[in-house]
């Protein structure tokens, strides 16, 4: 069962799960998309180690609120996940002060919302995130996301954007540019640093072999 993925936090998950992902049909923040948070927030803690207990409370609950990624209120979604999680970790009676910390912590993760992480866990938090929007995970989402807001795959007069501005809500490969490129030069801890190496040279490795393919 999903619980059993955030081992030893099996309770803690079974009483958040049934809030993690409101009902959407948002197969980038899906509970797949909570349990590799996990497992790269388990990676980075190994290293950068961070109370494990409040990571696995905003881990599960740090999407609980949906905001599609074309909307005006994008930014927002973090913010309104936290407050939501306040709620969530008072009905289990957490003491305040951990519900003020796994709220900034879920507050700070997002891309969107321009937040610096405060603490170690905030920081994991943001680092675990931002890797499952790079890498070939990344290609994956960031293709999967556009066909949900209907865009094309790229421009085919101009797909490197040489004579045009970039619009990645128009063309998916010009989401490369305008933030999976990027992500890397974001990341809040060493370990996260090390991670988000490897994956950017995927994304690098796909969008090349992509433009060979389209004749680019």
């Amino acid at each position: 069962m999903t619980k059993d993925l955030f081992a030893p936090y099996t309770a803690l998950a079974a009483r958040l799960l049934p809030f993690a992902t409101p009902e959407t049909t948002d197969g980038a923040h899906d509970i797949a998309h909570i349990t590799r948070v996990w497992k790269n927030v388990q990676s980075i803690s190994q290293v950068e180690n961070g109370d494990l207990e409040i990571l696995a409370a905003a881990t599960l609950l740090h999407d609980c609120v949906s905001v599609e990624k074309n909307s005006p209120d994008r930014a927002k979604a973090s913010k309104l996940a936290s407050d939501a999680a306040r709620t969530h970790l008072e009905t289990l009676g957490w003491a305040k002060k951990r519900i003020d910390q796994t709220s900034h912590t879920i507050a700070a993760h997002s891309f969107s919302a321009g937040m610096p992480p405060l603490s170690i866990e905030a920081k994991i938090l943001q680092d675990a995130d931002r890797l499952d929007a790079t890498g070939l995970i990344g290609v994956e989402r960031c293709f999967y996301v556009a066909g949900r807001m209907g865009s094309a795959l790229y421009e085919p007069n101009d797909p490197l954007a040489t004579d045009r501005a970039l619009d990645d809500r128009a063309y998916a490969l010009d989401h490369f540019e305008t933030k999976l490129l990027t992500l890397a030069e974001g990341f809040q801890t060493n370990e996260g640093q090390r991670l988000a190496k490897a994956r950017h040279d995927e994304l690098i490795d796909f969008r090349a072999a992509f433009l060979t393919q389209i004749g680019a």
